[in-house]
């Protein structure tokens, strides 16, 4: 295959800005949430490498593969197998960014949150992509981890020591992962099937997976829960979260008792929609909860 130059939004839809796009918010949540104060300029300057490094994980993740995304219909139009760039040059545009992300975060902030970010990395790109994706059904829900410790090196950057909130966080994520994911791997479960992916959906029938969808749903939403209980947040979070919760475990029942293959689709898809909002609002939640508490404590002193 010949390869053209590859433009700048070729090499930018390399890193997977939407999944990158979460990877920050999440992670600014983190660093918000942290009780050791940062310095603004330093935040950004976190807040970019743990970013640059997300990026850095896609790029990997699409070079090596490439030869699945080019049989699969929703990935045939990624900069690789579309033409657009070559492997070489994506493998060194990932690594460069890897080394750099890291590189910068161990030097300008921190080491801790820099050796959490290259573990990141590293889980993604090798333990998840290369290992764990083609070989086992369990491959997001172990793989999960890697998108799960945003808010984790979010945390660590203001050197802050790592305390049983951050844990919370990540939990939350790696939890929520499952069935956001199976949802949609119902939906494209012949693609994976065709690339010889074993997607849960495509090895043990959609039945099985949405019952294992049901299952992440209700521990998922229980973890939702933990930080009230444990002190980290007021009823400020809790009650749209139980709320937010109670409709995500609704939509998995939903799923649950679709009979038709029709219905299975439907629910399959509304569900990955919600499950994305589901996550954003959480962790929004947060941040409205550590707002309301801060400044209202202040307005009283």
């Amino acid at each position: 295959m010949e390869y053209t130059s590859g433009s700048v939004q070729d090499y930018y839809a390399l890193m997977k800005p939407r999944v990158m796009s979460l990877v920050i918010f999440t992670s600014l949540v983190g660093l918000i949430l942290s009780p050791s104060n940062i310095h603004p300029f330093l935040a950004v300057i976190s807040i970019c490498c743990i970013a640059i490094g997300a990026g850095a994980s896609g790029v990997l993740n699409m070079w090596y593969d490439a030869d699945i995304d080019r049989v699969m219909k929703r990935t045939i139009g990624r900069p690789i197998p579309s033409g657009n760039i070559a492997k070489s040059e994506a493998l060194t545009y990932g690594l460069m960014m890897s080394f750099g992300s890291v590189f910068v975060m161990g030097v300008l902030i921190n080491w801790i949150a820099a050796i959490f970010l290259a573990f990141t990395i590293f889980f993604y790109a090798v333990v998840y992509t290369m290992w764990l994706k083609r070989r086992t059904t369990q491959n997001i829900v172990i793989g999960g981890a890697a998108g799960a410790f945003p808010p984790v090196i979010g945390w660590l950057s203001t050197n802050a020591p790592l305390t049983i909130e951050p844990v919370l966080l990540f939990l939350i994520i790696f939890l929520w992962t499952p069935p956001h994911f199976w949802a949609l791997a119902i939906l494209t479960s012949n693609e994976y099937q065709k690339a010889s992916i074993p997607m849960m959906p495509n090895i043990v029938g959609s039945q099985s997976t949405i019952k294992q969808i049901l299952f992440y749903s209700v521990i998922m939403s229980a973890s939702a829960l933990l930080p009230f209980y444990l002190g980290m947040v007021s009823v400020i979070y809790l009650l749209p979260v139980c709320v937010l919760s109670a409709m995500f475990i609704g939509a998995s029942v939903q799923l649950y008792k679709a009979k038709t293959k029709e219905k299975i689709e439907i629910y399959s898809k509304r569900l990955f929609a919600y499950s994305i909002l589901y996550l954003f609002l959480v962790f929004t939640f947060f941040l409205i909860d550590y707002l309301y508490m801060k400044y209202s404590w202040e307005l009283l002193i």
